[in-house]
């Protein structure tokens, strides 16, 4: 079992800026939950700047939800200066297996930069290991690949680590793995959350950057939050409201380490 940390009274306490390129449909979203969480939301997509910004921000999140060539390369001069000064780097590779497009980018980024968190959803995470899956658009889909073995592939094959998000989530760097419970299916009525949770990541592992456990507490603290939303909601659209609340009420007693499960290799 995981013992309960300090990260979220710490990440408060720093106020970690994160520099999020990300899509046009969710950047509100996301700013508003990082804001509800107790971080510092910047959006700076601009190639003129988005190398400047990474280097005096926390960490970093680059999400390929709506991508054009503008945007791809911006993505990659912030990569490059994250990894430069040493900045935790996200990615959510939204639809990686919807277009060759989305593919080919996700490819070139992950081929070129130091990612430090991959997280995405089962479709996404089995498009980049190359198994059989069957993707919706831009969502999970199905598929019959054993998913677990295949972040745990991506996650060895890039040195990083991955979250594969879901009705239960898995956390690994390639030989721990962590399975988080919790949650609640309104969170998959409201576009954005998966790529809210992406961001809320980032501000974790700017606490704490190398820590697979960090990961682990933001994906547990984001379920708990969705189950004390879900409480007081009585549909997708206050739930958004009650869900940006939780993020901002909630402390570290939220995150329950019975919603934790550590297997695999202990380093």
């Amino acid at each position: 079992m995981i013992g309960r940390s300090s990260l979220l009274d710490e990440l408060r306490q720093q106020n970690p800026l994160v520099h999020c390129i990300t899509n046009s449909v969710v950047a509100n979203f996301q700013a508003n939950g990082l804001l509800a969480l107790g971080a510092s939301p910047i959006m700076a997509d601009a190639i003129e700047e988005a190398a400047e910004v990474t280097a005096f921000s926390s960490s970093i999140l680059l999400n390929t939800g709506t991508l054009n060539s503008s945007t791809v390369e911006s993505m990659m001069a912030a990569g490059k200066s994250a990894n430069v000064n040493g900045r935790p780097l996200v990615l959510d590779p939204v639809g990686a297996g919807a277009t060759a497009f989305r593919k080919n980018t996700v490819v070139k980024l992950l081929a070129e930069l130091d990612i430090t968190l991959i997280r995405g959803n089962a479709g996404e995470i089995a498009a980049i290991a190359g198994v059989e899956w069957e993707a919706k658009g831009v969502d999970a889909g199905d598929g019959k690949a054993n998913i677990v073995e295949a972040a745990k592939d991506v996650a060895r094959s890039n040195r990083c680590f991955v979250a594969v998000t879901g009705e239960t989530d898995i956390v690994t760097d390639g030989e721990q793995i962590i399975r988080i419970t919790g949650g609640h299916p309104l969170m998959t009525r409201v576009t954005g959350m998966g790529c809210l949770l992406s961001a809320v990541s980032a501000a974790f592992l700017a606490v704490s950057p190398k820590s697979l456990e960090a990961v682990a507490h933001s994906l547990a603290f984001y379920k708990k939050a969705g189950e004390v939303a879900a409480e007081q909601a009585s549909g997708p659209g206050d739930f958004v409201v009650h869900f940006l609340n939780a993020l901002y009420r909630l402390d570290d007693e939220a995150i329950d380490i019975g919603q934790m499960l550590l297997e695999g290799v202990v380093k």
